[in-house]
């Protein structure tokens, strides 16, 4: 029994703007201005909030994509959708360990090798949407790379560099925000923002 379904125009991309934009923001401050300062409840606050924001609504949206895409086929016109089901599932599960991490208060240098894989797939992201003509998410996708690169040396113990990844992290939450507004006025209300 072939069993088909109508192609869908409302891929979930606002959750997964949403969720990665709020962690940034959540994070970011704290790391670039310190407030509140590090100690176990703020790391255990942070924790819960990564693993719930941008680890949860990032791999929300990447399983709905995928599964949009491979098994429902409801997604077809959209080819940077597969990127965009990649770079969600990936980002959200690895938010899962980060959140897990900083809410245990685990090691922070292992993610230098965690950071290296990120900048890659950063970087396959950028170059997917620049090449399909998509500005608004490769500059996502160049602060995605910005993100890791100082994730790398906050991880080696380069602590201008965690000044510097809060930074990146409000300036590309803010970004996320753009992102998830423009794709949601775009979808529910008829706007047509670049997203």
């Amino acid at each position: 029994m072939d069993v088909s379904f109508a192609e869908s125009n409302f891929p979930p991309l606002a959750l997964g703007f949403f969720g990665l934009g709020a962690g940034y923001l959540i994070w970011g401050p704290q790391e670039l201005f310190g407030f509140p300062a590090r100690d176990e409840r703020v790391d255990r606050s942070l924790g819960v909030w990564g693993i719930w924001m941008p680890g949860l609504c990032q791999l929300l949206t990447g399983l709905m994509l995928f599964i949009g895409l491979g098994w429902f086929q409801v997604f077809t016109e959209d080819k940077e959708l597969y990127m965009a089901a990649l770079a969600f599932s990936a980002y959200g599960i690895h938010w899962f360990a980060l959140g897990w991490n900083r809410y245990r208060g685990n090691d922070p240098r292992p993610n230098a090798g965690m950071s290296v894989a990120f900048i890659i797939i950063s970087a396959l992201g950028l170059t997917v949407f620049f090449h399909n003509g998509d500005w608004t998410v490769g500059l996502l996708f160049i602060g995605l790379v910005g993100v890791y690169v100082c994730d790398f040396f906050v991880a080696l113990g380069a602590r201008f560099f965690e000044r510097l990844l809060g930074l990146v992290h409000v300036l590309t939450g803010l970004w996320l925000m753009y992102l998830m507004f423009a794709a949601t006025l775009n979808f529910a209300a008829g706007f047509h923002w670049t997203v």
